[in-house]
């Protein structure tokens, strides 16, 4: 496998898609030894299959705002590969989502389902929508609108959506009432619903708390747990929130959560009441952190990251590319043994590579955050037996489940030195899984 050629042709056809480019090529270095060693790989030309998306659906979402004015969005929903089982993945509303980001997206859900074991492909979609300031009227309103178009392309056997940024309990309901309403039936078409109506207990903890578990398997192989660490935690949505949660569970002192307006730091710990506030911060569709800082009387940096604050474990659960080569010396600089991404893609390359050299634990987005789309797939389960399990239930499955992965990724990545390059173990574990499938599979 030439990896500069297959970029270089990649780049002339869809030129400009840098995120999409960056999650192809650090997939396609990882696994350049293990594709070479398997011939029919290449006889079946699995990577210039498996790099372009199945379709992409692209549509407008024309909604009426509350003064009656029409206004038009952009909607999409990539259906990247569903080789082990239905496409799966979320659909993001926020202004910066176009092409790039969701087939990066996309073709990382691809490896991050196949590791979590469970028979789902991969998938992503959105809309550049922004809900934030919007009121429940024309979130509903453009819901339904998006709902309309995309229908006919999923069902719980072909395509299941999922929440993501600016996706929650709200959007999904809107979304699913549209769905029952124009296929007129009941199914486990989307995850993330109320669990009034076939949702799944645990489900918007499960990304954080997933990663949490990762990382704890991480630090057992140094002997270590989270008991008595400092972490540092990006973002403060359902992944910080769930993160904060289980790392101040198992013994740990949260010290930072962050937004698009800076980092709080808060030397005596993120939990309780404060864990509470931040949620409630956020269920508010507010997206900045200054307010907690000023609720609870701590240091507040504003247009900063947090990565520049001591800890011991870091858990960057923000958004693509929020950490980068000068923070990740920093972080080494100040003692962290552990970076475990707890968004999708959040460290750039170049800050990978500082991880690696210094050989910490580094724990890739589809390895570490998988726990997210494990419990949709778990709640896609309970909708299929028509029964719901307890939160122990679900939360021992998930604890398995991320156990699992991180075996896998051990297997795969374990260097002659020791060292176990998660990134390359997790490419390697999922891509194998998926490229034995379509072999088997023909050339659909």
């Amino acid at each position: 496998m030439n990896v500069e050629k297959i970029l270089i042709d990649l780049e002339k056809k869809h030129p400009g898609e840098v995120e999409y480019l960056q999650a192809v090529r650090e997939v396609l270095e990882s696994i350049e030894e293990a594709y070479n060693q398997n011939p029919q790989f290449e006889s079946a030309s699995i990577i210039e299959r498996l790099v372009e998306p199945d379709r992409i659906l692209t549509f407008k979402v024309p909604w009426a705002d509350d003064h009656g004015k029409v206004q038009v969005n952009l909607g999409y929903r990539i259906q990247f590969n569903n080789a082990i089982g239905p496409y799966k993945g979320g659909l993001r509303f926020h202004p910066s989502v176009n092409l790039s980001i969701l087939k990066f997206l996309g073709f990382e859900q691809i490896f991050k389902n196949a590791l979590t074991t469970l028979p789902m492909g991969g998938a992503k979609g959105g809309s550049d929508f922004n809900p934030k300031g919007k009121s429940d009227g024309e979130v509903m309103r453009f819901c339904q609108s998006f709902m309309l178009e995309l229908w006919r392309m999923i069902g719980p056997e072909t395509d299941v959506p999922a929440g993501d940024i600016g996706v929650g309990g709200r959007e999904i309901g809107y979304m699913y009432g549209m769905y029952r309403k124009l296929a007129r039936e009941n199914t486990g078409v989307l995850t993330g619903k109320g669990r009034g109506w076939g949702g799944s207990l645990i489900r918007p903890e499960a990304t954080g708390f997933g990663n949490v578990y990762f990382a704890n398997e991480m630090l057992k192989t140094k002997g270590e747990s989270f008991a008595g660490k400092r972490v540092c935690i990006s973002g403060f949505g359902n992944v910080a929130w769930g993160a904060a949660l289980k790392a101040t569970e198992l013994g740990a002192k949260v010290v930072t959560i962050s937004g698009p307006d800076g980092y709080v730091y808060d030397p005596d710990g993120i939990k309780g009441e404060k864990i509470d506030f931040m949620l409630e911060l956020r269920a508010s569709n507010n997206d900045v952190v200054r307010p907690y800082a000023e609720e609870f009387g701590v240091e507040f940096h504003a247009g900063k990251h947090p990565w520049e604050v001591a800890c011991d474990i870091a858990l960057p659960c923000a958004t693509q590319n929020e950490l980068n080569k000068e923070d990740a010396l920093n972080l080494i600089k100040n003692g962290c043994k552990c970076v475990s991404e707890g968004a999708n893609m959040p460290s750039t390359p170049e800050a990978i590579a500082v991880f690696h050299e210094a050989k910490i634990l580094f724990a890739p987005g589809k390895a570490a955050n998988a726990g997210g789309v494990a419990t949709s797939g778990l709640e896609m389960s309970q909708n299929a037996m028509k029964l719901s399990w307890s939160t122990t239930e679900v939360d021992a499955r998930l604890h398995q489940i991320m156990k699992d992965i991180h075996q896998q990724c051990v297997i795969n990545g374990k260097q002659a030195d020791g060292y176990v390059d998660y990134v390359k173990g997790a490419n390697v574990a999922g891509f194998i899984k998926v490229a034995n499938s379509m072999v088997d599979q023909g050339v659909i």
